[in-house]
């Protein structure tokens, strides 16, 4: 069978498990594999690691980017995955304009476990100062998107778990041929 180029959104606020969960997702199915943060211009990642919260208009160019980025492997045939917060449903709009398949993966879990995580974790550039800021804005996946294909995660279970409950939901052919990012 023959699946269209598909992008796997691995998103929720910092913290919540994007990067581990990709990085096993790409490695289990062979896909390219991007960090959404790669993408953002150096004016974003400035403000971030001072502790200011970004807006609309600091995401949006930065999120064109990982469209742009999605469509191109689309173009070569390419399926991915990639980190993306996405936490509002106008984000996740714009970045579904993508060709190919895309579906969100919504790593879910309580403020605690993450604040946790976000503290345990070195040399990343956003601070646990800005997991309230970023609950506050996540807008959850709408019965919408999740009728469409889209997934909430738990992120109470292992990496193991998670991929294992992707593959199967969304019926994703596993070890492919690598595409390059």
């Amino acid at each position: 069978m023959q699946y269209p180029p598909t992008h796997l959104v691995v998103m929720g606020v910092a913290g919540s498990g994007k990067t581990t969960l990709a990085a096993a997702l790409s490695s289990q199915l062979g896909w390219a594999c991007a960090e959404a943060d790669e993408f953002h211009p150096e004016a974003n990642i400035t403000k971030m690691t001072q502790g200011i919260a970004l807006q609309d208009e600091d995401r949006w160019p930065w999120l064109q980017e990982i469209r742009t980025w999605m469509t191109t492997q689309a173009q070569t045939g390419c399926s991915t995955v990639l980190t993306c917060s996405a936490l509002k449903k106008s984000y996740r709009k714009l970045l579904s304009e993508a060709e190919g398949r895309v579906v969100f993966l919504h790593l879910d879990g309580g403020a605690d476990l993450i604040g946790q995580r976000m503290q345990g974790r070195a040399g990343h550039f956003m601070p646990p100062t800005l997991l309230p800021s970023q609950l506050a804005t996540l807008e959850p996946l709408s019965q919408e998107e999740l009728d469409a294909g889209s997934l909430r995660l738990d992120i109470s279970q292992s990496p193991e778990q998670l991929v294992a409950a992707v593959v199967q939901a969304l019926q994703l052919p596993t070890g492919q041929a690598p595409c390059a990012p």
